[in-house]
């Protein structure tokens, strides 16, 4: 079964390339079940440098990628959002698509830094303000039924060719193993701990003073381990501590940025488009009782149902503008992770016209979750007090395809992950009345689903 579909894929490939007419060739062909997190580990051992994941909330829809085939980066705040759009449709527009009896076709997956207006540090290059690839070769898993897709210049691609049919050769005849052993921590550092303290009780001050109503402030810690870190381990980790998470990482000269959120920004799914109201947070608690008390104390305390108040606003409001038949219900419920809960809401709509995806994700970035309200006021406080350059932390990532769909979540609960270091981040609304030891042990909280990936146990 193995050399028949290797034999299929390099035929086909190299049939299709003889009779392309355009620039590049994407064709896919259904396969057996793969483990996506094997697929993904392959690249570390194939030709394949560059790679990606995603699965959603409910692991019913996975891509994984390998190699990069085109690539879609775009610098600074030149409307960003709509050039990517605009150089995907033209992509498309060079890109001859067999989907050879399957529901296939190629997709862009990455994701936006969260402000282009903050300077880039080093430890973020490489990481465009917005920068999205098309894979060479894209697992497709929905709903348990798996899809290869293939996407390849149309010349000049005899060596992309083999690197494909090298890369079945090792999923099939299981040649990779990978070690379970992880390394050890030598070094740990709270980036600025003091200077973060501080800025939140400066904006608490300024808030009270009338500035603005929240400020969301992000703050940084960083691990040194004895050895490299392996992606694929933590992804796997990931997968098996959070299975109701966003997965997703992305993956590029050896520098990935990885996490497990549980907030969706926005899908768009045909005409129908989804959201999520996700703020005000408390951690899980020990016994069922706890953790029920725990849960019920969020539903009703002031403070956080005020911060969720301005997410639900702001998501109604930008939806609205392009949609109808907005759906949100009155009250928020309960969203409980494996070590947080969350106040969630979610929104479904109509999109009312031609509204793309990438407009929608424009529209709703930042919510005030991860920015704060007034929205402009809001992120000009986090650009001259926050102790960090955010990179791609609490920005959209995600995916769409060559019809129009897809989904993009908001890249908390991650990490960057560079050769034996780590960087992870987590942040925290600010309003009036915050208490800036308080917001330090939420943080503390948020921390916690990548420092179990990463095997760390910190004290409480």
């Amino acid at each position: 079964m193995a050399i028949l579909y290797q034999h299929k894929i390099q035929e086909q490939l190299s049939l299709i390339t003889k009779s392309a007419s355009q620039p590049f060739i994407s064709w896919s062909e259904i396969i057996p079940a793969v483990d996506p997190a094997h697929f993904f580990m392959l690249g570390e051992v194939s030709s394949f440098r560059d790679r990606f994941y995603w699965s959603d909330r409910l692991n019913e829809t996975v891509y994984v990628g390998l190699g990069c085939t085109y690539v879609i980066a775009v610098e600074g705040d030149q409307q960003r959002f709509a050039a990517v759009e605009k150089e995907w449709k033209r992509f498309i527009g060079m890109t001859a698509i067999r989907s050879n009896g399957t529901e296939a076709v190629p997709l862009i997956f990455g994701g936006f830094s969260f402000d282009p207006l903050k300077p880039k540090t080093e430890q973020w290059v490489g990481f465009s303000d917005a920068k999205f690839i098309v894979p060479t070769v894209l697992l497709s898993i929905k709903e348990g039924h798996a899809t290869v897709t293939i996407t390849l210049p149309s010349q000049n691609n005899k060596k992309m060719i083999e690197s494909v049919v090298q890369l079945f050769d090792l999923l099939y005849h299981e040649q990779f193993r990978r070690s379970d052993s992880f390394p050890s921590i030598v070094k740990y550092e709270e980036i600025k701990k003091y200077e973060w303290i501080y800025a939140v009780g400066k904006i608490i001050h300024d808030i009270n003073n009338g500035k603005f109503d929240k400020v969301v402030l992000a703050r940084e810690v960083r691990f040194t381990f004895d050895d490299r870190l392996d992606a694929g381990v933590v992804l796997e980790r990931l997968r098996e501590q959070q299975p109701f998470s966003y997965l997703f990482a992305f993956e590029q000269n050896g520098n990935c940025f990885i996490g497990a959120s549980p907030e969706q920004l926005v899908k768009k799914e045909g005409n129908t488009c989804y959201s999520t109201c996700l703020a005000g947070s408390i951690r899980r608690g020990k016994t069922i009782s706890e953790d029920e008390q725990l849960g019920q104390w969020l539903l009703q305390d002031e403070k956080n149902l005020w911060e969720h108040q301005f997410v639900v606003d702001m998501i109604k409001e930008a939806m609205m503008e392009v949609c109808e038949n907005v759906k949100i219900p009155g009250k928020p419920q309960l969203l409980k992770m494996r070590d947080i809960q969350h106040l969630y809401t979610p929104v479904v709509a109509e999109n009312r016209g031609d509204v793309s995806l990438f407009s929608l994700v424009e529209r709703l970035h930042p919510t005030p979750a991860l920015g704060g309200t007034p929205r402009e006021k809001a992120l000009e406080t986090i650009r001259k007090m926050e102790p960090l350059y955010r990179g791609w932390y609490a920005a959209p990532i995600g995916w769409m395809d060559a019809l129009g769909n897809g989904e993009f979540a908001v890249a908390i609960r991650s990490g960057l992950l560079q050769g034996n270091e780590a960087s992870l981040f987590a942040g925290c609304g600010v309003v009036g009345d915050s208490e800036p030891l308080s917001e330090y042990e939420e943080t503390k909280v948020k921390l916690k689903p990548m420092l179990s990936a990463l095997g760390v146990e910190l004290d409480e």
